[in-house]
C-alpha cells in the first residue's frame, strides 16, 4: 500500500495541501477546529512527513539540530523543551542531540556531518576550541550557546549566553549583603572552562565591593558540575577549623548546590543559619530542593527564542547576515536557603 500523501490527507480534511501542510509544521493562523480535522485526518491514514521530499521542494528541510552536552542536567533537559517549542511556532522540528562534552562529537554536529537533512544546530559546545570552529562555522547554519570565550566575529555563528560574571556577582552579593563574610565557592573546575572563570570572577567582584578578603581554602577545585562534587566539595569545606569554615557558599550549578546542602545536613549544620547557600540555574530541582534553593535565574526562554530565531533566519536568508550575540537576561530568586523559613511553592 502506497504512504499517504499530504494531497491525500488534504481530500480527507476538506482542506487546501497548503492548509495541511500548515498543520504538520505547527505553523500559526490555522483555527483549531481545521487544525483538529487535519490531524484526524493524519492519524486515519498514517501520514508521515517526509523530510527528503519537503528538502526538494522547498531546498530545507525543516529540521534543526540541537547539541547540548548533558540532558541528565536538569538546565540543559528544560532549555531543550524552550527550544522545542519555540521551534514548533516557527514551523520546525529539533533532533535533539547530547555530546557528553566530545570535542570530536561537537565539532561533527557543528558541520552537519552525519545529519544531512539538518538545516542548521543550535550547539551548546564544551569541548571543542574556537579554533577548531573557525575552521567550519561559516560552512553551516550554526548558532552557539553558553559561555564559550569567543570574541565578536572570531566564530562564523551568532551566540547566545547569559552574562555569567553579573549572574555570579548578584548572588554573591546576596549573601554578602546578608552580613556573610566566610563565603566560600564551588565550582572552580580543573579544566579551567569558561563558565567556572566568568563565575570565579563575578564571586570575586562581589567580595572585592563588599570588603570580604578572596581565601582560596574557600575554593576548592572540583571536576564536574553535579551533585556528587558538590557533595564532596562540602564537606572539605566543613572539615576546615571553626575559624576559616564558611557561613555562606555559592555554588555554580543547581546540581552543585544540591550536593552541599547533603554535605551540610550530614554535617547536622542548618540552612541557612548556619551556611547560606546559592547558586545558578534556576531549575526545578532548585524550588523543590529542601530548603529551596536561592538561584539566578537564566531567562531560558529568551535564550530559546534568541537561539531559533537567530538559526530560523540564517537558514532562511539569500544573503550573508552579520553574526551576532546576544545577552539574555537573569534575575535572582531568593528562597529559604538564604532567607529561612519556610515557603509554600503554590498557593
Amino acid at each position: 500500500m502506497a504512504a499517504a500523501t499530504l494531497k491525500d490527507v488534504a481530500e480527507r480534511a476538506g482542506v487546501s495541501v497548503k492548509t495541511v501542510s500548515n498543520v504538520v509544521r505547527n505553523a500559526p493562523r490555522v483555527s483549531e477546529a481545521t487544525r483538529k480535522r487535519v490531524l484526524e485526518a493524519v492519524h486515519e491514514l498514517g501520514y508521515r512527513p517526509n523530510p527528503s521530499a519537503r528538502r526538494l521542494r522547498t531546498g530545507h528541510s525543516g529540521l534543526i539540530g540541537l547539541a547540548v552536552p548533558d540532558l541528565a542536567t536538569p538546565y540543559f533537559a528544560e532549555l531543550a523543551q524552550h527550544v522545542r517549542a519555540e521551534a514548533a511556532h516557527l514551523g520546525l522540528t529539533v533532533l535533539i542531540e547530547e555530546t557528553l562534552g566530545d570535542a570530536t562529537e561537537e565539532l561533527r554536529l557543528a558541520t552537519g556531518v552525519g545529519a544531512s537533512l539538518l538545516d542548521g544546530v543550535i550547539l551548546s559546545p564544551l569541548g571543542v576550541s574556537p579554533d577548531e570552529l573557525v575552521a567550519v562555522a561559516n560552512e553551516f547554519p550554526l548558532v552557539l550557546l553558553g559561555e564559550g570565550s569567543y570574541e565578536r566575529d572570531q566564530v562564523g555563528a551568532d551566540h547566545v549566553l547569559i552574562d555569567n560574571v553579573a549572574a555570579a556577582r548578584d548572588a554573591t552579593a546576596h549573601l554578602a549583603g546578608l552580613g556573610r563574610t566566610r563565603i566560600a565557592a564551588i565550582g572552580v573546575d580543573q579544566q579551567a572552562s569558561a563558565t567556572s572563570r566568568q563565575r570565579l570572577e563575578g564571586f570575586q567582584l562581589a567580595l572585592h565591593e563588599a570588603g570580604v578578603t578572596y581565601d582560596p581554602r574557600l575554593a576548592p577545585a572540583i571536576k564536574e558540575f553535579d551533585r556528587r562534587n558538590g557533595l564532596l566539595a562540602m564537606r572539605a569545606l566543613t572539615a576546615l577549623p571553626a575559624r576559616v569554615r564558611p557561613d555562606a557558599v555559592f555554588c555554580f550549578s543547581d546540581l552543585l548546590a544540591v550536593g552541599a546542602q547533603r554535605a551540610l545536613f550530614e554535617a547536622g549544620l542548618t540552612i541557612p543559619d548556619d551556611v547560606a547557600v546559592a547558586s545558578i540555574d534556576g531549575s526545578d530541582e532548585a524550588l523543590y530542593s529542601t530548603p529551596s534553593l536561592t538561584s539566578v535565574v537564566p531567562d531560558k526562554t529568551a535564550i530559546a527564542s534568541l537561539a531559533v530565531k537567530c538559526l530560523a533566519a540564517r537558514i532562511r536568508s539569500v544573503e550573508p547576515l552579520p553574526f551576532e550575540v546576544h545577552t539574555a537576561p537573569h534575575w535572582l530568586h531568593a528562597r529559604e536557603s538564604t532567607n529561612g523559613g519556610r515557603q509554600q511553592l503554590f498557593r
